[in-house]
């Protein structure tokens, strides 16, 4: 919009059905502000927030996006600013009963020829970066393996210049834990398939401790990547031949070096579209992510599943008010069960832990305008797009369809890159409206922001601008098909994300449902 437009008090509101909308102004709005459909303001309402379109009576339901969000604690006159407080939370809609495959969408017209440069690794995968890897069976060889990492980017890196970066991943598992409890399984093969991430060729330098209750041997039993104590990518640092720290070192980087070799042989070339696997998840997250950035992360999901990609939505709490949404767009009836199978092995796994869905909105959540869960929600699955749901993923599994998968996972931004990660995510776009300087080692990370006040302060740390959509600047589609022409150049290796640039990356965090002895 014009600059001196942007002083005409603007709200929001998603769909007809709603008694309530979102205050666009940079700022907010004070009490008197009249909008130009002739609502005033009684109250000073934040950026982002609600405010009454009508007077609503104590226990009347307040709608956004067309559902029921919450009903109202009291009387709310119109003009009134709306926040948590105010609100009455919905119960968790029944996962009994739910239409299943009801509503399977067309995929639209496929988009043919799109290509992009990659990696090619033996086994069909294809990567959008070429890493050297160095797993660990447990944390306790963090310190040795960190100090090795940076010889080998000091040292090694330079002499091998088709080599992207090396990478750790690091993780606090691995000892100390209930080796063989059922949920065990979950952390195991969640560090068994980081390993396999295509951007790492996919094999792995693995450091042992050597007395860890994981041991090689369980992290990657027979059948996945055979590794036997003589493996050349296998270090143990508690071996005989090991004296001293410097021959640990020597170890590492003799056998990395070895890794390196292999992989500076490898070389971009152009690989179809459909090769392209692509994790999407929001954090730090506000009222404007599910009007503005997530609805053009959908629009851009639309294009990757019409070129024959992979796709990634997640987050079980961020979806599990709108279940009844998914369901409906199962490819068939076996997703939309595999669907409301892990919401409820994640319903049961919040009430064992003595929680509920409500304690995923944070403190930032509610400052940026969302009262609850429910709101969330609502604006977290427009991510996936409009086409059909053809896999669902256990969390650490692999993603094996193509097309849009839901990925179970927690609602942690770092729970969740790592599961993606493992997965099999070759790059990540990540929106978010409070902002956070989140980003991975081992992919790129697109951030988007939701609103304009972001993206002028963050200036060097968010990719894309999708506040031009709440002030009428620019589309979702036009802000949809950037974000997906943007995927491609990044993918290729032609750009760079801001966080990639300033190497700036979260630590990976594993999801251990089981028990710590």
């Amino acid at each position: 919009m014009l600059e001196e437009e942007t002083h005409t008090p603007l709200y929001i509101r998603i769909s007809p059905k709603d008694n309530v909308a979102i205050v666009v102004n940079d700022g907010g709005l004070p009490a008197g502000a009249c909008f130009p459909c002739g609502l005033t303001l009684q109250t000073a309402v934040p950026q982002g927030h609600k405010v009454a379109l009508q007077d609503l009576a104590r226990d009347e339901a307040v709608v956004r996006y067309g559902v029921v969000i919450g009903y109202a604690l009291c009387d709310i006159a119109a003009g009134t600013w709306i926040n948590e407080s105010m609100l009455r939370m919905p119960q968790a809609p029944s996962l009994d009963a739910l239409p299943v495959a009801t509503q399977v969408s067309s995929m639209g017209t496929p988009l043919t020829n799109l290509t992009f440069d990659g990696y090619r690794n033996d086994d069909g995968t294809v990567g959008t970066r070429n890493i050297l890897a160095i797993s660990a069976t447990v944390q306790c060889v963090t310190g040795v393996v960190e100090f090795a990492v940076r010889q080998i980017r000091e040292q090694l890196l330079p002499r091998y210049p088709n080599v992207d970066d090396v990478v750790y991943l690091e993780h606090g598992y691995g000892c100390g834990v209930a080796i063989d409890a059922p949920n065990a399984e979950i952390p195991i093969r969640t560090l068994r398939n980081l390993s396999l991430n295509p951007n790492f060729g996919g094999k792995v330098l693995l450091v042992s401790l050597g007395c860890e209750k994981l041991q090689p041997a369980k992290m990657f039993p027979a059948g996945s990547i055979p590794i036997a104590q003589d493996d050349p990518y296998l270090v143990t640092l508690q071996d005989e031949d090991n004296v001293g720290f410097a021959s640990m070192i020597d170890s590492i980087l003799e056998k990395a070096e070895r890794r390196l070799v292999q992989l500076n042989a490898r070389k971009r070339e152009p690989c179809p579209l459909s090769a392209l696997v692509v994790g999407v998840q929001c954090g730090g997250s506000d009222a404007f992510s599910g009007v503005t950035a997530n609805p053009a992360v959908g629009y851009a999901t639309d294009l990757l599943v019409r070129a024959g990609a992979t796709v990634m939505f997640s987050e079980v709490t961020e979806v599990r008010d709108g279940i009844a949404q998914l369901t409906v767009r199962a490819a068939t009836s076996e997703v939309g069960q595999a669907l409301l199978r892990e919401m409820q092995w994640y319903d049961n796994y919040l009430k064992q832990g003595g929680a509920d869905r409500s304690a995923n909105t944070s403190p930032g959540n509610k400052r940026g305008g969302l009262s609850n869960i429910v709101e969330k929600a609502m604006g977290s699955i427009v991510k996936s797009g409009t086409t059909p749901i053809q896999g669902v993923v256990a969390p650490g599994e692999r993603v094996i369809h193509k097309g849009l998968n839901f990925l179970a996972t927690p609602a942690s931004d770092f729970i969740c890159g790592t599961l993606q990660l493992a997965a099999g995510m070759t790059l990540h776009v990540f929106t978010t409206g409070r902002g956070t300087p989140y980003g991975l080692a081992a992919v790129p990370v697109i951030k988007v922001a939701t609103r304009n006040s972001l993206a002028r302060r963050w200036y060097d740390l968010m990719d894309i601008n999708a506040g031009r959509i709440a002030t009428g600047e620019a589309s979702i589609e036009e802000v949809g098909q950037e974000m997906f022409e943007q995927m491609i150049a990044i993918a290729s290796g032609r750009q760079k994300s801001c966080a990639e640039q300033l190497r700036l990356h979260n630590s990976l965090v594993l999801f251990n449902p089981a028990p710590v002895t």
